[in-house]
């Protein structure tokens, strides 16, 4: 059961004449799993989210701390989805800003000497940041890779994110909420629907405006004006705003 305001505010929603529906992917759409590899849409959600991008004026868009790239082959998201990568900084048609591929591999090449001798410590780089994840280390080595790439960061111009036992550079300055103004500017959008768990997803919840939706999944300060406890109230609420949606008469 989803909460009752949560249900009302979709149906607000759901008669929008052009609405765009967005959300997180991990800790959202999918389960937060020990492999990042392994994450997969929960099939409720996938299945809801693709059915609401194909009704007439309706838009649906995955936005993502994971590189493109992955986002696309792990989501196995069809075109009628927009897919939005590395925090927004990289969608379909390229990068929002410039990249300093210098600094980036110079990043890459700091952070795996620290997670060189910490087991469970591990680096991902994306094309426009590098990401330090701790969530298989012990407290020990976590709290210690963290606190040497904070000390190396000094030297950098980067822009840090910090998440759910992860921190990430990027040596271009962007974020989801701007990911969600261009979203919602290129398609003309009435309201925003926006569902999302970490910390990143704040700067998004903070740029919905009066009539907008945000969700917050799980537990945690926000700015989203709903909770939610986990994914599969996420795949209810994406199945009940479908469901909504086309008996407004959008289908």
């Amino acid at each position: 059961m989803l909460p009752p305001e949560l249900s009302t505010a979709l149906d607000a929603a759901a008669r929008a004449p052009r609405l765009l529906v967005t959300s997180d992917f991990d800790g959202t759409l999918s389960e937060i799993v020990s492999n990042p590899a392994d994450a997969r849409p929960l099939p409720a959600s996938g299945d809801a989210l693709i059915a609401l991008a194909g009704l007439p004026d309706t838009e649906a868009a995955l936005i993502s701390g994971r590189a493109l790239r992955d986002l696309r082959t792990l989501s196995s998201m069809p075109a009628e989805v927009h897919l939005v990568g590395s925090h927004g900084a990289e969608f379909d048609a390229g990068f929002a800003h410039d990249i300093d591929t210098d600094l980036l591999h110079t990043i890459a090449g700091t952070l795996s000497a620290i997670a060189a001798d910490k087991p469970g410590v591990t680096v991902e780089t994306k094309p426009a940041s590098v990401a330090l994840h701790v969530r298989n280390a012990s407290d020990s080595d976590g709290d210690a890779a963290l606190a040497a790439a904070w000390d190396a960061a000094e030297s950098w111009d980067v822009h840090a994110t910090t998440g759910k036992a992860v921190l990430e550079f990027a040596v271009i300055d962007t974020d989801k909420g701007e990911a969600l103004d261009i979203l919602r500017a290129e398609h003309r959008a009435d309201i925003v629907v926006f569902f999302g768990d970490d910390v990143t997803d704040e700067k998004a919840f903070r740029r919905l405006t009066d009539g907008d939706i945000g969700v917050k999944v799980g537990p945690g300060d926000t700015a989203a004006a709903y909770r939610v406890d986990a994914p599969e109230d996420v795949a209810a609420a994406l199945e009940y705003l479908l469901s909504a949606r086309a008996e407004s008469g959008r289908s």
